[in-house]
């Protein structure tokens, strides 16, 4: 048997589940062991390769949350702050929600990862989510899924309708473009250019109004296009005007790996920020500051002032 095919979508489901990159990779590993293990007693009538593999990955999902803490944004942890110079104290004690890295998939294995919904998603009980990404996502069957919980099909369904309600309010998924639009591609472009320049006002006339900044492992967040300037201009005090970035993807929406100058030359890796684009504008940045997740997305820590790579 080959599961190796299954891989990448595996990783997709698990992460949709975790709210982590980690954790996902080292879950579908235990999933292909397991499956290895118990290959000799898979029985082909019941199911196919593909719906016995995400019946054990979705068991050791369910078994990893059990009795833990919701993956959550800052966002979703109380109101904006209302103080661009307040203090930039990171909250490690927090499970974060991690970005997805694109680059590392096919594109069907990312389909559906925004950050507003996987994070949305995170509050839903585990069982719950899996029914929803079993069934929305991926589109199984009732009776499918119904197997892989070891429940009914009457029970999948009522499980489904609870979490459609329970997202109902989740606003803005359906709105946002892929990030090979080319709208998207100019907005990111004429961001890139206002961010390098340090033109804060150009950066704030890209935003929508009620555009909300937010920055893992910071706990605080802001809501409005006037606050995230002032932000901004707090940053280019704080670590300088120069920077650089480099466009990327993640969670299937466009991303920014931002370096910062450094006194000697050259520029050090300081966040990497996903981007979310509605109607021409800026409506969300969530941007991650976690070494971990530079790791998942392959990330020089510096490159030089030409642009090129240097120590990792």
């Amino acid at each position: 048997m080959d599961f190796e095919p299954y891989r990448g979508e595996l990783v997709a489901y698990c992460y949709r589940m975790l709210g982590s990159f980690d954790e996902a990779e080292d879950l579908v590993q235990e999933t292909m062991l397991r499956a290895w293990k118990a290959r000799d007693r898979y029985d082909r009538t019941r199911a196919s390769v593909r719906t016995w593999l995400y019946r054990i990955a979705t068991n050791a999902c369910l078994t990893a949350l059990e009795g833990r803490a919701r993956r959550p944004l800052p966002s979703g942890l109380g109101a904006p702050s209302e103080d661009p110079g307040a203090p930039l104290t990171s909250a490690l004690d927090i499970p974060w929600l991690q970005p997805f890295p694109d680059a590392r998939f096919d594109a069907e294995a990312r389909t559906d990862l925004r950050v507003a919904l996987v994070a949305a998603t995170q509050v839903l009980p585990a069982r719950q989510r899996a029914v929803l990404v079993l069934r929305e996502v991926l589109e199984f069957t009732a009776a499918e899924v119904a197997e892989q919980l070891g429940t009914t099909a009457a029970a999948v369904n009522s499980a489904l309708q609870r979490a459609r309600a329970a997202l109902a309010g989740v606003g803005g998924v359906d709105e946002i473009t892929e990030p090979d639009d080319p709208e998207v591609r100019a907005v990111i472009q004429r961001y890139v250019r206002a961010f390098e320049a340090a033109d804060v006002p150009a950066l704030v006339q890209l935003l929508t109004d009620e555009a909300v900044l937010e920055m893992p492992p910071v706990p605080l967040w802001y809501r409005g296009s006037r606050d995230y300037g002032l932000f901004m201009e707090r940053v280019f005090r704080m670590r300088g005007t120069g920077w650089t970035m480099t466009p990327l993807t993640a969670n299937g929406q466009p991303a920014l790996a931002a370096y910062a100058p450094e006194p000697g030359g050259g520029h050090r890796l300081h966040t990497l920020q996903v981007l979310t684009v509605t109607g021409g504008r800026v409506a969300h940045n969530v941007v991650f500051a976690d070494p971990h997740v530079f790791r998942a997305f392959d990330l020089p820590r510096r490159i030089s002032s030409d642009g090129f790579r240097r120590a990792r």
